[in-house]
């Protein structure tokens, strides 16, 4: 799951990441209504094989063909492990029940 915005309060974002929910944000210049989104479409966003970084931008398609690229806002490594996993609930379980 994910969710795409113009920008995101601070607060807003974590518990996103917290949530297992992706926080994506329009590039510069760009929102809803540039890219002609309604909407009405789904979304395809590819992930580029689960292999997340702080900040990247990755690549989305819609259904009724528009593709445009956002921020992943996972802003630290540690982010980028919740969302890996799930969210922070799953992620400190699998660290309880397989611990390093």
């Amino acid at each position: 799951k994910a969710v795409i915005a113009q920008s995101y309060e601070r607060i807003h974002r974590s518990n996103l990441v917290g949530m297992g929910i992706l926080p994506l944000e329009f590039r510069a210049g760009e929102n809803a209504d540039t890219l002609g989104l309604t909407g009405e479409e789904t979304f395809s966003i590819l992930l580029n094989g689960g292999n997340l970084k702080v900040g990247q931008d990755i690549d989305i398609k819609t259904s009724k063909g528009t593709t445009f690229q956002a921020r992943v806002r996972l802003d630290t490594d540690v982010e980028v492990e919740y969302f890996k996993n799930g969210g922070i609930l799953h992620y400190v379980i699998r660290k309880i029940v397989r611990p390093n």
